[in-house]
């Protein structure tokens, strides 16, 4: 029952990876009421890395037109998965936990008002280029995200698309797989360092993975049938229960 349990857990999650991001509120809890939180951190990480994978490939025809943001926003992804990751290894998570709340509130409102200020910036038009100075905040905003999304990662979906939709990408299918692949990349990272410090309790990972794989590859083709106004008011709404959820704690 507890494998079944975990399982469930992570088919949801890696579904709603690659939806709007968020999976980390399903797995980790589940997690943390068999092992203790860091390990729960750990664990949860490393099981929804293959999920994630597989939403990036569910995705593959819509990441096509958005490969040169890729190769820019890799690097901030690796470097701030990796420092993101190292501050629990070394640090105590209270302080930065303390913040997520209001990441991710600020995150949601960044998408809710994103229409009025891709137009305030000149990337309203689909596919316009955006100012170097976007280009730029989006980069360094990138950065901060994968230390987030190191460090413990629920709702880095959220943060991501409310930058990413400033890119004058034009559609919301593509800002969710390039989302998908650099949140893969974050989590890739923190998996070489979790298992490297010995944090990861690998008798829960199999099934969860599997149940992951599964999730994110039925999210990915899910997503496509939803209707694009619709699929935004559902991230949202989805980044507003994120915040709500961690305020209430």
């Amino acid at each position: 029952m507890d494998y079944l349990i975990l399982a469930l857990t992570a088919l949801a999650a890696g579904a709603q990876n690659s939806l709007a991001g968020g999976g980390t509120l399903y797995t980790f809890p589940a997690l943390a009421y068999f092992i203790g939180p860091i390990a729960a951190n750990a664990t949860s990480t490393v099981a929804l890395v293959p999920g994630s994978i597989a939403g990036a490939w569910g995705f593959r025809s819509e990441l096509a037109p958005s490969r040169k943001w890729l190769m820019w926003l890799l690097p901030p992804c690796i470097l701030g998965g990796a420092i993101g990751t190292l501050l629990v290894v070394i640090f105590p998570e209270n302080i930065f936990k303390m913040l997520v709340p209001w990441l991710i509130l600020l995150a949601t409102a960044l998408f809710l008002f994103q229409p009025w200020m891709a137009r305030l910036v000149g990337a309203g038009k689909p596919h316009a280029e955006p100012s170097v100075g976007v280009k730029l905040g989006v980069i360094f905003f990138q950065f901060l995200v994968a230390i987030y999304g190191g460090y413990f990662g629920a709702g880095i979906g959220i943060l991501m698309i409310s930058s990413l939709s400033l890119m004058g990408l034009g559609d919301i299918h593509q800002v969710n797989a390039l989302k998908t692949v650099l949140a893969a990349c974050i989590n890739l990272v923190s998996v070489v360092i979790w298992a490297f410090n010995g944090l990861v309790v690998w008798k829960f990972v199999p099934v969860m993975a599997v149940a992951a794989i599964l999730g994110g590859y039925l999210g990915a083709r899910f997503s496509r049938r939803l209707n694009k106004t619709l699929l935004r008011w559902l991230i949202i709404v989805i980044g507003f229960g994120l915040s709500a959820y961690y305020l209430a704690e």
